[in-house]
Order: C-alpha cells, then sequence, then structure tokens
C-alpha cells in the first residue's frame, strides 16, 4: 500500500534521514521538503517559522537510496526515488501514492536526479558505472556506459538538458551528452577521492567567475560552471566550456561548535555542495564537523567564506552533513535545508545565515517515553540510536524544542523514569545493563551505577526503600530508591545518593520476609502503587505477586496471565472514586490485558497470601503481545495500550469496550504516555523509528483490526477453564511468541505497512533495511523471560541465551521424516529390521519406504540411504549436503566433482583435495580459481594459483582485473627485478593512471622502471609552476639536462607572468647556463669605492674631467653587472637633483676637453635610463594590463634585466627615496619634463656602436667554436676510428661566410670615432621602454617614439624586435 493517513496525528518526530548518500533529500517550489529514512520518504512541509510532517510515501523494501523532485512548473508534485531494492519509483506527492516504476539496474542504485531541463527525464547511476535515462511520460529508457567506475553521484545540467555531469568514487567527473549515445564531452580530473556531490551554477554563462578567475572578461563565449565536493577536503569550480578547473578551494579547520558530539565515534568526512538559485557567485558547502560554509567565489584572498549560523553558539550542526537543498518562500527569502548525521534537520535563511529552525529525527527504536511528573509537559524519550531526546512539548516558540543527551550511554536506551519529586532528575537503563541518572539541567555526565545488570535493562521505577536501604542511619533516611528490572530475571535496589556502592537483589529481602526457600521465578517488570504502599511485580512464568513495602510481605499472587509480563500499571490515585485507585492493569504476550481489583487485599492484608484466578476486567481485541500500558491521568478508568499489532487502543475500563484505535505508525508500537495537560492527547513510541502525538476524538477507528486471532480469544475467554500455570520453564513452545510478532497457535495479524528489522541505524550509517512478512519460526523458551523488547535488541552476553538457536538442516532429511510417521508404522519398522537382520529380507534397507532402515543394516544399507539422500540433496539445491554425504563414504574425489559441477567448492574441500591425488588437487585448485573469478573474488583467486606455483598466472589475473597494485606487488615480491613483466606491469599502470589524472602515481611507475625522462615528462602535464619545478628537479636529479633546462624556463616564465620574480630567480639560479652570473655585491662595493675616491682626488686636484671619468665608471658598473638598484642608488646620492646636479659639473670643464663632455653625456644618459624605469614602474602599480605587457616584452627583450627588475620590484617605485609619488595635478607635468629628457638616450652613433660591439663578440665566440673543432680533428686523425670519413669539416665551410662578417664589422668599428668605442653608454633597450610607455600614457611625444623605432629596427637585435613587433607592424 503506498498511502499514508497523514491526517491522524497532531505532532510527529520523524526517522532520521539516510546517510552517506549523494541525494536523499530534495524541496520542491511548494515549500515540501521530502527524505529517504530507512525504506520509507518523508514529507515536510517547510516555512520560514515552523516545519509539520504532512505525510509518507510507502513502498520501497529496502534503504531509500536517492530522491529528486521533479522542478518544472505544474509538475512539482511528481518526484522519484531510488532504493537498494533495485527499483526507480515515481511518486504523486499530493495523493501519496506510487505512479509507476522501472527496475532497470542490475547493481546496486547510487545517484539519482529529475533533470530541471527536461520535465521527462530522470536519470539514474549504480555502483557499476551503468547510467540509466528513463523518459517519465513514455516509460522508455537507455542505458550508457561512459566509464567502468563505480558512480557516487550525478546532476543533470539545468541549462543543457542533455550535458549530464557523473562523479565516480576515484575522483572523476565525467560530463556526457546523452543526447549522443552518452558520449563524453569532458573528463575533468582534480579530485583525489570520492565525489560526494555535484552542484550545476543557477546562471547559464561563465561572464561573471571569469573576471575572478581569469583575470579577463569573455563574455562572448557561454558555458555553464559545475560546483563538486570530494573527500579530498577540496571544492573545485569547473568551466563546462573549457573541461577544465577554474577555481580550487580547500576546506578550513573550524573549531568545532555546538554539543552533541562524542569525541569516541569517528566519523568520515563528508563534503556535500549546493549552489542556491538566488546567489549565482556563492556556493554553500559542508565542513569537517557538521558545519556550514558560504563560499563567495568573486572574492579575493583566502578568506573567501563565511560561517553559517556564526552568530550565535549551537546553530550548526555537531555531524558530519549529508545533503542540502534550498527552497524560495514568501518575501523572496530563500531557505537553506540540510540533514545531517547529528540527526536534525535543520532550516537556514540565506540572507541572514541564521538557523530559523530545527528538526529532530530519531535513528532507533522508540523503546521508552515518560513524562515528567515535576516538569509539565517535559517528554523524554529512549531510543535505539543510543541518546536520550527531552521534548518540551508545551513550547510556544518552537514545538519541537528537544535537548539531546548521549554522553556516558554509548548503546540503546531502553527505561527511563523520572525522580517524583526532584526536577530535572532523570534514570536510564541500556541494553547493555548500565544503570544512571541524568540532571537534565545541567551538561554533565551521568552518574552511572558501579552495578550492572548481565541483560537488558527493561524497566526503571522509583519508590520507597527496602531492606537494607530502608534501615539508613542517623540522618540519613532515603525518600526514594532506585530499582530496575533487566532480563536475567533480577530486580535490584539502587541507592541515588551512592550509585558507586553496590544495589541489592530484592529477592533476598522477599525470600527473608516470606520465608521462601525455593527459586524465585525470573522477574519480568516491576510497578510501585502511586502512594508507595505496595509493590506489584510480574514474573516470567505469567504470574503477578503484591508486596506490601518496605518488609516485602506478600500479600496475593495473580494466576491469570500464562505467558510472561510485559508491563505492569497501577490506576492513578487521584480519581473521583476511590475505589479505582486499586485497580492493576497487566499486559503479556498473549495479547490480552487484564485488570484487577486489589483493594481488599491492600485495605485488609490477609495472614497468609491469596490466590487471584479471576480479572475484574478484561480487555480483548489485540492480536499481538501487549508492550504499554498507560491510564489516564484526566479520567476515571481509562487505559491505553499498546501491542505488537501496530495499534494503540483505548479502553473504558469500566465497561469493557474500546473508545478509539489509532493507527498511525507503520511498525510495531513499543510505549505510550497519555498527555499530562490535555486529556485528548496521547504519544506513543514504536520500531518505526517515530513518536506521534494523535488526538483520541479524531480517530476514526474505535477498535483493533479484527482477525482470526480476535475471534479465537472471544472464544477462549468463553470457554475458558481454570488451570494452573506454568513453571518456571516459560510458556509453551506453541504459545510463544516469534520475535517478530507472532501470536499463539492461529497466527497473527501483521501490522500495518511493511516492517523494518530490528537492526538499527549505528555511528556508521548502517541503516535498516525491511521484511514484507510477519510469520516466521516460533521461539522457543529455555529458562528466561521473553520481554516485548528481547526480540528487539542483541544480548551483549553469549553464554546465556535467552532463546535456542535455530536448528540446522539435517543431513539426513528422507530417514528423519520416516521416523515421525504414526506409532503403527514405526513399530512395523522394527519388525522389518529385525527380520532383515535374523532372516532373509523381503524389503531393501536404505531404499525406497525402507530408507531410514539403511542407518541400522550394513554398510550396503547406509551407502543406499546415502545415495537417496543425496540425490534428494541435489534435486533440493542443497548441494554442500551432498558433498558432505561423499566426503563422509570417503569418495573424496566424488564430492570435489559434484562440488566443481555445481558452483560450490569452498576452502575446506580444497583443503581435503590432496588426499584424492596430486592431479586432482591441481585441477580442483583451477577449478575454484575460476570459480572465485566468477565471484569477484579476484585477490583470493590469485592466491590459490600461488599455491600450485603458478606465478604468472596470478599476476595475468590481477592484471586483467585491474587490480595493478597488487600485481606489481606481487611480481616484485616473486619474479627477478630485470623481469620483464615486472616493466610491463608498471607501463600499463602508468598509461591507466596517465589517462585518469594521477599523474604523480603514473610518474612514480616510470621511476621504478628507471624511465625519468617519462616520469618528468608525466609530471609537467599538469603545467602548473609547482609540477613544472618539480619535473625539473627530478629530471635534474636523473641526469636529463636538457629536458631539466627546458622545464626550468617554462616554469621560471610561468612565475615570471605572475610576477614571482624570485621564485623565477632561485629557480634560473639552479642552471647556469640560463640566469647571467653577476659580481659578488661586496666586490662590486669596493670597486666602486675605488672609482669615487679617485673622482674625489682628481676634484680636490681640479681636474675635472678625468674626475667626471671616475663617476662615470662608478656608476656605469653597477649597469654593466646587472645591479640596477645599486646603479640607481648611485646616482641618487651623487647627483641629487638629477641632471640638473651634472649641469652644474659641465660648467666646470674645459669646453675643449671631448672626453669631459662624452662622460657628463653618458652620465645624463645613465640618469635617464634610470629615470626611464622608475617612471615605467610607477605607472604599472596602476594599470595591471599595462604591467603584464610591459613585463612580457622586458622578458623578451633582454634577459639580463631580469635580475635588476626582479631586484627594483621588491622596493617598491614608491619607497625608493626617488620622489615617485605624483600627485593628481603636477604629476603629469613632472612626468612629461622626463620623458622629454630622454632624448639623450636616443643617440643613433652610440646605437651603432654597441651593434657593432655585439657583431664582433658574437664572431669572436663562432671563431672560438671553430678552433675547438679544429683541434678536435687533428686529434681524431692521429687515432682513426669509427665515423671518421663522414666527419663533416664545418671549420672550413663556414671560413670564408665569417672572414667576410669580420672584416664588415672590422670596417665598421674602425668607421666610429674613439670616444665612442671608448664611452659608455645605457643599452639601446631603453627605446623599448618607451614604445611601451606610449602605449600606456601619453607623455611621450611622437617624434621620440618614431626615433625609438627607427633605432630598434636599425640596431635591435632578433629578440629585441620580437618583443617590439607590435610597435614595428
Amino acid at each position: 500500500m503506498s498511502t499514508t493517513h497523514f491526517t491522524m496525528h497532531e505532532r510527529l518526530l520523524p526517522a532520521s534521514p539516510n546517510w552517506y548518500s549523494s541525494r536523499c533529500s530534495d524541496t520542491n517550489d511548494k515549500g515540501i521538503l521530502a527524505f529517504g529514512a530507512k525504506n520509507t520518504i518523508y514529507l515536510v512541509d517547510v516555512t520560514a517559522s515552523s516545519s509539520t510532517v504532512v505525510g509518507e510515501l510507502v513502498g520501497h523494501r529496502e534503504r531509500v537510496s536517492g530522491f529528486s523532485f521533479c522542478q518544472h512548473a505544474g509538475q512539482s508534485h511528481n518526484c522519484a526515488s531510488t532504493s537498494d531494492d533495485g527499483t526507480v519509483k515515481f511518486w504523486d506527492t499530493n495523493e501519496k501514492v506510487l505512479v509507476k516504476e522501472h527496475k532497470t539496474h542490475q547493481n546496486t542504485i547510487t545517484a539519482l536526479h529529475w533533470s530541471p531541463g527536461e520535465k521527462n527525464l530522470v536519470v539514474s547511476g549504480d555502483e557499476k558505472g551503468i547510467v540509466v535515462c528513463y523518459q517519465y511520460n513514455t516509460g522508455e529508457s537507455q542505458s550508457f556506459f561512459p566509464e567502468p567506475r563505480n558512480i557516487f553521484c550525478l546532476s543533470c545540467s539545468p541549462h543543457i538538458w542533455h550535458y549530464v555531469a557523473v562523479g565516480y568514487k576515484d575522483g572523476m567527473i565525467v560530463l556526457i551528452d546523452i543526447s549522443k549515445k552518452g558520449e563524453v564531452v569532458h573528463r575533468l580530473r582534480g579530485h583525489d577521492d570520492e565525489i560526494h556531490a555535484l552542484a550545476w551554477a543557477p546562471l547559464p554563462n561563465e561572464e561573471v567567475l571569469y573576471k575572478t578567475t581569469n583575470g579577463m572578461t569573455e563574455g562572448k563565449e557561454k558555458g555553464c560552471y559545475l560546483a563538486s565536493g570530494s573527500k579530498d577536503q577540496t571544492i573545485r569550480i569547473w568551466s563546462t566550456l573549457k573541461g577544465k578547473g577554474v577555481m580550487t578551494m580547500k576546506l578550513p579547520f573550524l573549531k568545532r561548535r555546538g554539543t552533541g558530539v562524542d569525541p569516541a565515534v569517528k566519523e568520515r568526512l563528508w563534503l556535500t555542495v549546493h549552489w542556491p538559485k538566488g546567489k549565482p557567485t556563492q556556493v554553500v558547502s559542508s565542513c569537517f564537523g557538521g558545519e556550514l560554509i558560504l563560499w563567495d567565489l568573486t572574492k579575493g584572498g583566502k578568506q573567501k567564506w563565511s560561517l553559517l549560523g556564526a552568530s550565535s553558539e549551537g546553530q550548526n550542526h555537531s555531524r558530519i552533513v549529508f545533503n542540502m537543498s534550498s527552497v524560495c518562500v514568501q518575501d523572496n527569502r530563500e531557505l537553506l535545508l540540510s540533514t545531517s548525521m547529528d540527526r536534525e534537520i535543520k532550516c537556514w535563511d540565506l540572507s541572514s545565515l541564521d538557523c530559523c529552525w530545527t528538526l529532530p529525527t530519531l535513528g532507533g527504536f522508540v523503546y521508552t517515553l515518560t513524562f515528567s511528573p515535576v516538569g509539565t509537559g517535559c517528554l523524554a524519550l529512549g531510543v535505539g540510536d543510543g541518546m536520550i531526546r527531552v521534548w518540551s512539548t508545551l513550547s510556544i516558540q518552537n514545538k519541537y524544542d528537544t535537548k539531546t543527551f548521549w554522553q556516558g550511554i554509548k548503546s540503546k536506551v531502553t527505561a527511563l523514569s523520572w525522580h517524583p519529586t526532584k526536577e530535572g532528575s532523570l534514570a536510564f537503563g541500556t541494553d547493555d545493563g548500565k544503570v544512571g541518572i541524568y540532571d537534565a539541567f545541567s551538561n554533565k555526565p551521568p552518574q552511572v551505577s558501579s552495578t550492572y545488570h548481565r541483560k537488558t535493562v527493561y524497566t526503571l521505577a522509583w519508590g520507597p526503600p527496602v531492606p537494607p536501604l530502608s534501615f539508613g542511619g542517623a540522618g540519613d533516611h532515603l525518600s526514594y530508591s532506585l530499582y530496575s528490572c533487566a532480563g536475567e530475571g533480577l530486580i535490584l535496589q539502587h541507592d541515588p545518593w551512592k550509585l558507586a556502592g553496590e544495589a541489592t537483589d530484592i529477592d533476598r529481602v522477599i525470600k527473608d520476609t516470606n520465608s521462601i526457600k525455593h527459586k524465585l521465578s525470573p522477574h519480568t517488570d516491576l510497578s510501585w502503587k502511586p502512594d508507595g504502599k505496595v509493590v506489584a511485580i510480574g514474573n516470567e512464568d505469567g504470574s503477578i505477586e503484591v508486596y506490601q513495602a518496605p518488609t516485602l510481605k506478600l500479600l496475593c499472587t495473580i494466576q491469570q496471565h500464562h505467558k510472561i509480563i510485559n508491563v505492569l500499571r497501577w490506576h492513578h490515585d487521584h480519581s473521583s472514586l476511590p475505589e479505582l485507585q486499586y485497580l492493576l492493569a497487566s499486559g503479556s504476550s498473549n495479547a490480552l490485558v487484564y485488570v484487577h481489583d486489589l483493594r481488599t487485599v491492600i485495605e485488609t492484608p490477609p495472614e497468609s497470601p491469596v490466590v487471584m484466578t479471576e480479572a475484574y476486567r478484561s480487555l480483548a481485541g489485540h492480536t499481538a503481545k501487549i508492550t504499554g500500558l498507560a491510564w489516564s491521568p484526566h479520567h476515571d478508568g481509562r487505559l491505553v495500550t499498546v501491542c505488537y499489532d501496530g495499534t494503540a487502543q483505548v479502553w473504558d475500563v469500566q465497561k469493557e469496550e474500546g473508545l478509539c484505535n489509532y493507527r498511525g505508525h507503520r511498525g510495531r508500537l513499543l510505549c505510550v504516555q497519555w498527555s499530562p495537560v490535555d486529556p485528548d492527547l496521547v504519544w506513543t513510541g514504536a520500531d518505526d523509528f517515530t513518536v506521534q502525538e494523535w488526538a483520541v476524538s479524531k480517530q476514526e477507528f474505535t477498535k483493533p483490526p479484527k482477525t482470526k486471532k480476535t475471534l479465537d480469544q472471544k472464544a477462549k475467554l468463553k470457554a475458558k477453564k481454570k488451570k494452573k500455570a506454568t513453571g518456571k520453564g516459560g510458556a509453551k513452545v506453541e504459545e510463544s511468541l516469534s520475535l517478530i510478532g507472532e501470536g499463539n497457535k492461529g497466527g497473527a495479524s501483521p501490522a500495518p505497512g511493511e516492517r523494518p528489522s530490528d537492526n538499527e541505524e549505528e555511528e556508521e550509517g548502517s541503516e535498516t533495511t525491511s521484511i514484507s512478512s510477519v510469520t516466521g519460526s516460533t521461539a522457543v523458551f529455555v529458562s528466561i523471560r521473553l520481554h516485548p523488547l528481547q526480540p528487539l535488541l542483541r544480548s551483549v552476553f553469549p553464554p546465556e541465551v535467552s532463546l535456542k538457536k535455530r536448528k540446522p538442516r539435517s543431513m539426513l532429511p528422507l530417514s528423519t521424516s520416516m521416523d515421525h510417521r504414526p506409532r503403527e508404522d514405526l513399530q512395523q519398522d522394527c519388525l522389518n529390521l529385525a527380520t532383515v537382520r535374523h532372516s532373509e529380507a523381503h524389503c531393501v534397507p536404505g531404499l525406497g519406504d525402507h530408507i531410514q532402515l539403511g542407518l541400522f543394516a550394513d554398510r550396503d544399507a547406509l551407502y543406499r540411504m546415502f545415495q537417496e539422500e543425496e540425490e534428494g540433496h541435489v534435486e533440493a539445491g542443497h548441494y554442500e549436503s551432498a558433498v558432505y554425504l561423499r566426503l563422509w563414504k570417503g569418495d573424496i574425489a566424488g564430492a570435489l566433482q559434484v562440488a566443481t559441477e555445481k558452483g560450490e567448492l569452498s576452502d575446506h574441500l580444497l583443503s581435503v583435495a590432496p588426499m584424492a591425488g596430486y592431479q586432482v588437487w591441481l585441477k580442483t585448485v583451477d577449478v575454484y580459481v575460476k570459480q572465485l573469478c566468477l565471484q569477484e573474488q579476484f585477490l583470493k583467486a590469485a592466491s590459490h594459483l600461488l599455491s600450485i606455483n603458478k606465478v604468472y598466472e596470478a599476476i595475468d589475473l590481477l592484471k586483467s582485473h585491474q587490480l595493478y597494485r597488487e600485481a606489481i606487488a606481487l611480481a616484485k615480491a616473486r619474479l627477478q627485478p630485470d623481469d620483464p613483466v615486472l616493466k610491463e606491469l608498471y607501463t600499463t599502470w602508468a598509461a591507466v593512471l596517465e589517462k585518469d589524472g594521477h599523474l604523480s602515481t603514473a610518474a612514480k611507475c616510470y621511476l621504478a622502471m628507471d624511465s625519468s625522462f617519462d616520469a618528468a615528462k608525466v609530471i609537467a602535464k599538469k603545467n602548473d609552476p609547482v609540477s613544472l619545478k618539480t619535473a625539473a628537479s627530478l629530471a635534474k636529479i636523473a641526469g636529463e639536462s636538457d629536458l631539466s633546462y627546458s622545464l626550468s624556463l617554462r616554469c621560471a616564465k610561468d612565475l615570471a607572468s605572475s610576477q614571482d620574480w624570485l621564485g623565477a630567480q632561485q629557480l634560473l639560479s639552479t642552471h647556469e647556463s640560463l640566469l647571467v652570473s653577476c659580481p659578488e655585491l661586496a666586490d662590486l662595493l669596493i670597486l666602486l669605492s675605488l672609482d669615487l675616491t679617485l673622482g674625489a682626488v682628481s676634484w680636490l686636484l681640479g681636474d675635472w674631467g678625468a674626475a667626471l671619468e671616475k663617476l662615470l665608471q662608478g656608476v656605469a658598473r653597477g649597469n654593466e653587472a646587472g645591479h640596477f638598484l645599486l646603479m640607481s642608488e648611485t646616482c641618487r646620492l651623487l647627483f641629487p637633483q638629477g641632471i640638473d646636479s651634472i649641469s652644474e659639473h659641465k660648467k666646470m670643464v674645459d669646453p675643449s676637453d671631448e672626453k669631459a663632455l662624452a662622460a657628463a653625456r653618458s652620465l645624463e644618459a645613465f640618469l635617464c635610463y634610470q629615470d626611464l624605469y622608475h617612471l615605467w614602474w610607477s605607472l604599472s602599480t596602476n594599470t595591471a594590463g599595462a604591467q603584464r605587457d610591459m613585463t612580457n616584452g622586458l622578458h623578451s627583450a633582454s634577459e639580463n634585466h631580469i635580475n635588476g627588475l626582479d631586484g627594483h620590484v621588491t622596493d617598491t617605485p614608491n619607497g625608493d627615496g626617488m620622489g615617485w609619488c605624483v600627485s593628481a595635478q603636477n604629476g603629469d607635468v613632472k612626468m612629461g619634463v622626463r620623458v622629454n629628457a630622454c632624448q639623450v638616450l636616443l643617440s643613433e652613433p652610440h646605437a651603432t656602436c654597441q651593434a657593432t660591439q655585439r657583431a664582433i663578440a658574437e664572431i669572436q665566440q663562432r671563431l672560438a667554436s671553430m678552433v675547438h673543432q679544429h683541434s678536435q680533428t687533428q686529434e681524431t686523425k692521429d687515432s682513426p676510428g669509427e665515423g671518421q670519413a663522414e666527419r663533416p669539416t664545418s671549420a672550413q665551410g663556414s671560413t670564408p661566410t665569417d672572414s667576410q662578417e669580420s672584416t664588415d664589422a672590422g670596417q665598421g668599428y674602425i668607421r666610429h670615432p674613439h670616444t665612442f668605442l671608448t664611452e659608455l653608454f645605457p643599452d639601446v633597450i631603453c627605446c623599448l621602454v618607451l614604445l611601451y610607455l606610449s602605449k600606456s600614457s601619453t607623455l611621450v611625444p611622437d617624434h621620440l617614439k618614431n626615433e625609438a623605432v627607427a633605432l630598434i629596427r636599425k640596431y635591435g637585435t632578433t629578440s629585441l624586435r620580437k618583443a617590439s613587433q607590435r610597435f614595428l607592424s
């Protein structure tokens, strides 16, 4: 049945959303949040202020693994879900019905999404890599297999309907086009671990983020961004237009906030991402400890994120978050809904980033409910997820105001009890026998009793102390003791003030007071009368004993039930009819509720105990064991009962009639409480992981559903005979209940809906599956009670189990069944056997109708019986039993043959195979290996191949199934180091890794096979500076100098383009050929000091010309050495007024002294030279584009200036003491003056001289190479060897050309005046700087620009022309 009566309850705490699913919750535009919990889908109506559970979708048989709404207008009530049962189901949330389903997948489904771009397209993926596209309107489906990997998540593009992004377990993301048969559009590599979530940007373009990620705007190109979250702790933004990542964000490590975290529980990271529709530049992600982070993709720097819920403590989740979805509500507010491992659903306002509300959920069976007698409306819940919830049910602001306690529990909470008078004192018991007391108003850990029960604690009760605690001492008399009853049948009394002390067993007091010598029946429940005068104790044998406090004198024994007592409850003592306070209600496993009137016994205690065999009232109607009772505190004689039949029944006890029946749960009910403030409200908890509040007056039914069980009970009541209760041994086998609710003879009615199993969700998300049948084998009692909670809990003490283990299948079922015939037939068998043994047999023992006699005749008869039994086992499919029968006969080869034919070989059979011979063993191993391969146990198969020395076959087996790591480990362990198989494994694995983007591991493979060149090339494929630097270092270590040189140059260019000058210099310094070596600074300063000293001496002697020459020589030293900063500082100190200072010195020089005048001109040129660079850099700080262009031009023009540029950039242009901070009013005038002064740099004679010097230097280098080559040729002639005749004589062939070039250069050199030959002058590269300045500023006159272009064309080097190509053209 797929519908649900969602109007039955007032409030409901649902089951916890399932864990470790990429999309198990979703929202639609109607404000409905749906999430999968176990095998059910819950629907929650969401607003900015509250949430209401409005329905359920029931139909899956196993855990729900995915859910998605249709997001198209008018279709948002349609949704799809996937489950571990292999189905994809489609629902109508308006009607709460199943519409259709498909079972195309053959493997576990792991991902689901209803396409937001195509209203009829639903895409799902499974763990084997199959992607199924299903058309909702036609029912047609297509399957694609883009990658043989485990799919973790997928997401359909909202902008290009046929694009689907698929995330895999190994970190790969694939973008496929389903309109082209699943063709792969892009493989997005970068993550190293599981892809947990994929989210598309809400806008269909990449313009906004391009401005941030690439530093440029590409508005003409359209695409869509994709966000991904991975277990590798990173969030990546991908460009689907370019097929590469554009942004990577590392999760920040945040201080854990909030409470409710058990430090002993280890949880793995789950990184989910969500791209809100109203925030195209912001992405929400989860973090390590449950925090939610809003990332601003347009913000620069490290702090790109904001923390949700940072305004106050306790807003965040306390455990990892699995799913997020958003919905727009009134006032255009966008709400974010998140589900977490802390079992809470939170709603966030994305505008304020604050938590709007929290919906608690439950992760286990609800074993117990109890209202505080002091704190009105304070409801405590004991749940199987190891936590106690205290719910303030009367809270007005938050109707789901709960507080969670987990410290010191670490087990299922099975019993709770509030202190009668002390507010906030809550006692708890667990399934591992622990008893403790919590203070609900503090955050302190609980006090835990030092005395543990050996079994599950079922009942806790506060009552007056009994001996020895009732004796007390002076001033320490207790008003209340804490009593606990557990599965081993004991009731212990604890001192709440001294829990560290030993608890006492009240059986000792009972035996001493009542002079009992025999062993008491195991106790199963207790209930103190509200006035504390008497206590009722229920026993395993179905009896109820009433004792008088404090001596525990036995007043009476009630022999009414014949099965274990599950629950006892006294009527409240504030009734308008005083006699009702003596009513005791009891429920057991026989589905009947009895009410006894104990007024006479209590008011007039008898001298000896009396036995009661008749009930005051009998309430029949339930069809399974009774698990809970509660008297209404607002009525007289009104009782509510809950049962394994899945219903709660309200009774008028006086009239013995039902008033209403609640059927809202989808499981077995375990506990019930009547509201202490509203006479119409009842609370129930069940094994469907829910707590429900419902109104008595709103229920449709008045009695439990009628079944054959109900009719049998009524007949039993009418014809009931008095009989003795069963002894301590427990109930009869045929009367006992199975652990899933089967009643006594006649069977039981199943609870409505599908029943979840009793395996509960624990810390690592082992969520439950469900079973669809309530029939099962009958439980057998040994000597211990079966409490209603016992089937739901796993005992932690295996030596004393309460139920017998299931009897194993018989090896001889045919002969065994023949021994269960009527007595006459069995006696005839005796006669036949006697005839066989003592005379001629007229029957053949072990065959046909006499098969059972084979066990009692000779061996041949036994073998005949074995043969028939074996045939029966094979026919029934019990091949293991047939194999064992052959082994028992000693037919090992036959046993192996049967197992081989049926694919039932095992390790045990393989171990006995050598007994049949060596060849049989070899053959068996081969067959077993094939069987293991079919079962995908490849590692085990390879290990068995090793046992028969098939090493190469084992390696090939692992390799063929892509287990390269294991194959290499095996090959290295068993083969020689130079075996070609090992190299082939490395090569194959490296190729696969390289294809998948795992470049570092691929490089390790290449290194392992001594292919360093390939290793460096693979690492360099990443093409980022870090990878290039690593690859260059690797190549240098391996001796691949050429490759190292090339990679270092590439890396240096990338570093320089990102303005990391220091990094580029450090990298280039590792290669002498890439970086111009400079003299040590100390040596330069010594020479500079010498020049300046000589200049000063000449100045003092009045030799102005010599002084200018020495000053020029000192200034030029810094330029020649590449230390631009040194030259700049020298000029600043020597000529503080700039060119004006040189003009003053120039006046003192003799006009006829050409050398002195030339020195003055050179000094002016050097001052203009360094002024020009300062001007360039000051402009570049304001124009990023100009800076990048000029930097590139400078790198291309001259490598000699890299050091100078680097040295200057580290000292900012405005901080060099030159006063280059230009004001807005006068800056342009001053800059224009300096630019015009650069006319002195554009000296054609000096440019001609520098070009000639470069030509001569080049010719000299070429001649030196020729001489070196000629000397090598002469040496070769003296020692003949191979290839001597073919050696080219390049020296001879190049001599005429070189001679001509040398002559031309020499003549040009002679034509230049001697002054220019010796004069120091800046390089012509300053022309290029002027040209770049002209592009970014209007300060450069056209005539200067034209002169600079002319000089570069005529005298510039090849690299200089290339850098200025845009100006020359």
